[in-house]
């Protein structure tokens, strides 16, 4: 027997959940918590004040996942639990001091951004995942760097050589980890009877 198809255009991969408010509400808290938790898989290298963190990567995906509004969502709770003590930006730090706080608030750009491509097939396959996530780091640097510089009194290009160049090379492992993670779960949904048709 064939499974009826069932057409995904315009849908997140959170979407395919069943529920409606209980699931967007634990979606939301749970994005959230998954950044904050990501956030603690950093470490400093010499040269920045910008930590490696996880949660560039948990921001990505939770755009993706979760399509703009409920990314927007978890990536306000985030940052706003964050300012108000939370300690769980990198490092169990929490405030708005810290010279990287330009890149959380740079997450919800890229958050948004990134879940209105996801809406638009943008994380379907491996080559549309890359561009994707090409364009929410961007929105993440074009944020973070000039707080950077304003926070630590550099100029713009001190600022992209201490707040970007040291991470590119983990920026592009973190998106070929996209590239393969986003397309195969659309893959098990079009097994399971999804289709693209409208």
């Amino acid at each position: 027997m064939t499974v009826p198809a069932i057409p995904y255009r315009g849908l997140v991969l959170a979407d395919l959940v069943p529920g409606a408010l209980v699931r967007d509400v634990a979606l939301v808290v749970g994005s959230a918590g998954f950044t904050g938790l990501m956030a603690q898989l950093s470490f400093h290298i010499p040269g920045t004040p910008v930590p490696v963190t996880g949660q560039t990567f948990a921001a990505l995906l939770v755009g993706a996942a979760l399509g703009p509004w409920r990314a927007i969502g978890g990536l306000a709770l985030y940052l706003v639990a964050g300012m108000a003590g939370m300690p769980w930006f990198a490092g169990h730090t929490s405030g708005s001091s810290d010279p990287s706080f330009g890149y959380i608030i740079g997450f919800l750009v890229a958050g948004a951004a990134v879940g209105w491509l996801a809406q638009r097939g943008g994380d379907r396959t491996p080559l549309r995942t890359v561009g994707t996530m090409v364009i929410g780091t961007f929105l993440i640097y074009a944020v973070g760097v000039p707080w950077l510089a304003a926070s630590v009194h550099i100029g713009i290009v001190e600022a992209v050589k201490e707040g970007v160049k040291p991470f590119l090379i983990g920026d592009g492992l973190k998106i070929a980890a996209a590239a393969g993670l986003l397309p195969a779960c659309w893959a098990i949904g079009r097994r399971m009877g999804l289709s693209e048709r409208d």
